[in-house]
């Protein structure tokens, strides 16, 4: 059929075909990819909420989720930020300098899960036009041969147009599973973005308790100490003037 077709027709059965690999290839490979990433987050997240503590959550072993990710940046950024007891400013400033790292890392979780998502959605809004494309150019073609043939009778018609039609129903049957597949995983990045942000939220919350709490004791007693001393000062009562 393909060899009565025009050039044209051929040439966007072949990029359909090529649209349509591309759409199954990526589907597969994103259904692989979340399996594995909730599969793995799971599992860190059960190991997180037996920890009782920050230390016990440095300890957990690394498993490649998405969930550790974040965690270790979170963990980082407390090792590496050395804490201070002066100022209840540069507390705060710690509690944001993690909380923004928590944030970025969250955001970069989730431009990993939306790679390929552009693919499915330019093929499922393009790939009904090209075929249409390759139709009208063959209708084209078609209505050549009939004014070069000077006869337009359904042995003359039929085979061309029909050979051309075919390409506006290659067209939207690669778009309708790239159309499918981009709604689902849409709301699957939106459904684990969710996920990461409740996780992150619930570190900082443990790091604020744990860690950025316990910052404030060194500067609390020593204002304890402070305290006591005056208090405890001797007052001198009754000095005699010099009469």
């Amino acid at each position: 059929m393909l060899s009565h077709s025009s050039f044209a027709v051929a040439a966007t059965l072949w990029l359909l075909l090529a649209f349509s690999v591309a759409t199954w290839a990526l589907l597969i490979a994103k259904v692989v990819q979340f399996v594995r990433t909730g599969g793995a987050n799971r599992r860190y997240l059960a190991a997180f909420r037996a920890a009782p503590n920050l230390q016990a959550v440095a300890e957990i072993p690394e498993n490649r989720s998405a969930l550790a990710r974040i965690a270790g940046i979170g963990i980082g950024v407390l090792r590496h930020s050395a804490p201070t007891d002066s100022h209840d400013s540069e507390h705060y400033d710690r509690h944001e300098l993690l909380e923004r790292n928590l944030k970025q890392q969250v955001l970069r979780e989730r431009r990993t899960l939306e790679q390929g998502l552009a693919v499915l959605a330019s093929v499922g809004s393009t790939a009904p036009f090209v075929g249409l494309f390759g139709t009208v150019w063959g209708i084209m073609t078609a209505m050549k041969d009939i004014s070069r043939l000077g006869n337009a009778s359904i042995d003359v018609v039929a085979g061309p147009i029909g050979e051309a039609l075919i390409a506006t129903g290659v067209g939207i049957a690669v778009a309708i599973p790239a159309v499918l597949a981009f709604n689902y995983f849409v709301r699957r990045v939106k459904s684990v973005t969710a996920d990461l942000d409740d996780f992150a939220n619930d570190f900082l919350n443990l790091a604020q308790h744990a860690v950025l709490r316990a910052d404030r004791r060194p500067a609390e007693a020593r204002n304890v100490r402070e305290l006591d001393t005056h208090r405890l000062q001797p007052v001198v009562v009754g000095a005699k003037s010099a009469s």
